[in-house]
């Protein structure tokens, strides 16, 4: 049952990070053809707001996969050369301050959408509510907490007292 759950949470994990990559290829997309619009006069009204858009939804929803997959910077070696007891102990502090990092960042986020949001800004060049720039900054921020779960899972079935 908890394998079958992991499953699909990194399915849910990775599925967000590809929606990020594909964010990411809009903005991409979108700069080039304003570049090459404005070449025959034909420039994409509201790039700006547009590329950020896509960029921040790129960003947090590529974040969650990062932690799923421990690709931060991290100092593995000296772990290798702990005793397992020691190393693990590290790994449980190491996520529970991530966790707890995270979890007031979502907080404070959610906090600060709700105040922008209050006031219905939008962005100034399209009107695009405000709103929709906190949505995958919040979402995101929820799953990393949920990636950071999921690498802790797989760290320790991985060492040798899990086996």
């Amino acid at each position: 049952m908890a394998t079958q759950l992991a499953k699909r949470a990194r399915s849910l994990v990775t599925a967000m990070a590809m929606a990020g990559v594909i964010a990411y290829g809009a903005a991409a997309v979108v700069t080039v053809a304003d570049v090459l619009g404005r070449r025959i006069g034909l420039p994409i009204e509201g790039v700006v707001d547009l590329v950020q858009l896509f960029v921040v939804t790129g960003a947090w929803l590529a974040m969650p996969y990062a932690f799923m997959s421990a690709a931060h910077v991290s100092v593995d070696f000296l772990l290798a050369l702990m005793p397992d007891s020691l190393a693990v102990a590290l790994r449980l502090l190491a996520a529970a301050l991530t966790l707890g990092l995270l979890a007031l960042m979502l907080w404070q986020g959610f906090l600060t959408f709700q105040t922008r949001t209050m006031f219905g800004d939008k962005s100034q060049q399209l009107g695009i509510p405000v709103a929709w720039y906190w949505y995958p900054l919040l979402v995101g921020l929820a799953a990393s907490m949920l990636g950071v779960l999921l690498e802790l899972h797989q760290a320790l079935k991985r060492t040798p007292d899990h086996e």
